[in-house]
């Protein structure tokens, strides 16, 4: 019987490419550590290679004209995968585990348990061999026509160009950054960022911070949100609101650099509602949590705010890297509705600005129509509203502080953003 970190990412594949759904936050939930770490390997490798680990079964089938089961695509990825990229798996984990699966009639197709073992047995005679002929296939066959417009669309401000090698950091499996919450020595493996002062990334092989972070000593936060919340602004900050909050990031940020401050925090969905509280309660945040659609809450009377962040639902195309699974499900999303929640919850929080005040708005997109079109369309016309230059030049696209944070995706580590800062 195959082991259940297998099982696990043959199921968490099969949501994907069979249901078209997210990969679950707590997908891995009950593994053990080391077949955690396996799993979640596997997976990344599976997710982000998925065209050519199809494109490279196609040509061993007799009759190429006809679709292999979801079960039979599965297990075959499963096995070419560890055995092309896990060195540490040997070849009888490998191919016997994926043969396990085949014959599983949740996860796998039965009636192709002898094609996957011929398959799987052929390519292990080569490990190398299978690696450098997959490694040598054209990157595009893992590219959707979405990733291909995200792409384009993330070096247009710098006129295009580097496709191949932004694909080749996205591609990569991201490595997390922290932001330390109290004075006190920093858990073995935390080495400081040299690009963004307060941020630290994790060495080389060493442990996750599971304690720390679970002590509320430090939370994991992107790079490019935390550069997004280190901006400069000098008057006075009473009230903040922070809408669609959840998990918190944001307002633990906003309440240590604002200590004196009420933080209203919104968020519509009860279960993250309640992760927001636990974690704005373990980082020692004070905030007023509000259970509820930010868009009618803010349409109703009610008190302006001197800081405004809304960090908006959107397509999520800067965090590929982190969710390859995106690649595979961008066609899918319905953008003209997000587009129109973007700008309904835009419109909706303007009036609550209280005169020179201000409001960011931020979206982990690299798509243009999900940040800059917003500001330009909200600028022609609102014309009492003027962009506010709150971050440093390496932050956007101009030469001198930026009322848009756009890093440069082929010099900075973070995920892909987009945000703009108006006052009024």
């Amino acid at each position: 019987m195959a082991t259940p970190s297998r099982i696990a990412v043959a199921r968490t594949l099969h949501l994907v490419f069979g249901e078209g759904a997210r990969v679950p936050d707590a997908w891995d939930a009950g593994l053990p550590a080391a077949d955690a770490g396996l799993a979640n390997a596997l997976l990344g490798q599976c997710l982000r290679r998925w065209g050519t680990l199809q494109a490279a079964i196609r040509p061993q089938l007799k009759d190429q004209s006809r679709g292999l089961p979801l079960g039979t695509q599965v297990s075959l990825a499963i096995g070419l995968a560890q055995l092309a990229w896990l060195p540490g798996v040997s070849d009888h984990a490998a191919v016997n585990e994926a043969v396990d699966l085949a014959t599983s009639r949740e996860v796998g197709f039965p009636p192709h348990k002898g094609l996957v073992n011929a398959i799987l047995r052929r390519a292990a005679k080569d490990r190398e061999a299978l690696a450098a002929g997959l490694d040598a296939m054209d990157p595009a066959l893992d590219r959707s026509p979405f990733t291909r417009r995200v792409l384009q669309a993330a070096l247009a401000p710098r006129g295009g160009g580097g496709v191949e090698a932004l694909w080749r950091r996205l591609q990569a499996p991201p490595h997390p950054h922290f932001r330390p919450l109290r004075a006190e020595p920093l858990p073995p493996g935390l080495e400081p960022s040299e690009i963004l002062p307060g941020a630290f990334h994790l060495a080389a092989n060493a442990e996750f911070p599971a304690q720390w972070l679970a002590a509320g000593a430090g939370m994991v936060q992107d790079l490019s949100s935390q550069a997004l919340l280190s901006f400069r602004w000098e008057p006075p900050v009473t009230r903040i609101l922070d809408a669609c909050s959840a998990p918190g990031g944001k307002a633990t940020a906003l309440g240590r650099r604002f200590p004196e401050a009420r933080i209203t925090a919104v968020e519509r969905n009860p279960a993250r509602a309640r992760r927001l509280r636990d974690n704005l309660q373990l980082r020692g945040v004070q905030a007023d949590i509000v259970v509820e659609d930010a868009c009618p809450w803010l349409l109703r009377d009610g008190p302006s705010f001197d800081l405004i962040m809304l960090d908006a639902p959107c397509s999520g195309s800067g965090t590929l890297q982190k969710h390859p699974e995106l690649n595979w499900l961008g066609d899918a999303l319905d953008l003209a509705r997000l587009l129109l929640a973007q700008r309904t919850l835009l419109e909706a929080a303007l009036p609550r600005l209280a005169p020179g005040g201000l409001l960011i708005y931020a979206v982990c997109s690299w798509l243009p129509e999900e940040g800059q079109a917003h500001l330009e369309r909200l600028l022609a016309g609102q014309p009492r509203f003027r962009p506010a230059a709150i971050w440093p030049a390496p932050m956007g696209t101009e030469d001198g502080p930026t009322s848009l944070f756009r890093p440069d995706p082929l010099t900075w580590a973070g995920e892909g953003f987009q945000a703009f800062a108006l006052t009024v």
